[in-house]
């Protein structure tokens, strides 16, 4: 019985130690590829605004939602010509992330046919996956909070994608600890991801980003 829970014990610092030294791995990784608007910014295919809570009955992005999507449009006004791609859930008719990301940003002036919508971006991988596949993107500007910007870069550049990252934070968001440990378990998911490479929920016919974002409207 000793031996069986000094096995347990060993086992778990081992398995917790190489959690640990993979979310340290992803972020050191990804770090170096931030960028600020302070300074000229990569000239890229598109912006990605990774989706978050829509909430269906007000009409409104959640506080993380709308910060993400104002921080893109900053982004896009140093480069208008550069096209944005939203990509959320859409997998359900009564949840509809991606037309409400597109609607918010067409209100501040964005045109129609620059918005392309990734309705099947039911995670940060299946988002790059899509951007690569879908979009063909070669590269691009992400756009979401910083304790989730390292996995999103991470996946992005293990897809062959020259990505950088914007840091969307503009407040305190409520049960941030909760995000950043969660965070910790979904960089080593995308850290096994990347090196197996599994296909999306959902593919489909390639839609790139040098034509025209109507393409993706389904309304």
């Amino acid at each position: 019985m000793i031996r069986l829970l000094q096995l347990l014990v060993i086992a778990f610092l081992v398995g917790g130690l190489s959690v640990l030294s993979i979310n340290f791995y992803v972020h050191s990784f990804s770090a170096k590829y931030i960028v600020t608007m302070d300074k000229p910014l990569p000239q890229t295919d598109a912006i990605l605004v990774l989706g978050a809570y829509f909430n269906p009955n007000t009409g409104k992005p959640s506080d993380m939602l709308g910060d993400r999507l104002e921080t893109a449009y900053e982004v896009y006004t140093k480069n208008p010509d550069t096209k944005i791609i939203v990509s959320g859930d859409h997998g359900r008719k009564e949840y509809d992330e991606v037309n409400g990301m597109k609607d918010y940003l067409m209100a501040k002036g964005v045109p129609d046919e620059h918005i392309f919508m990734d309705h099947a971006g039911f995670s940060t991988y299946e988002s790059m996956y899509r951007a690569k596949e879908i979009f063909q993107v070669q590269s691009l500007i992400v756009v979401t909070q910083d304790y989730h910007l390292y996995r999103a870069i991470f996946d992005s550049r293990k897809m062959g994608i020259e990505s950088y990252g914007v840091i969307a934070d503009r407040r305190y968001y409520y049960g941030m600890n909760y995000y950043k440990l969660r965070e910790v378990a979904a960089r080593n998911k995308d850290f096994l991801y990347a090196l197996v490479k599994p296909e999306p929920t959902f593919l489909g016919e390639p839609i790139p980003v040098w034509s025209n974002g109507q393409l993706t409207n389904d309304r």
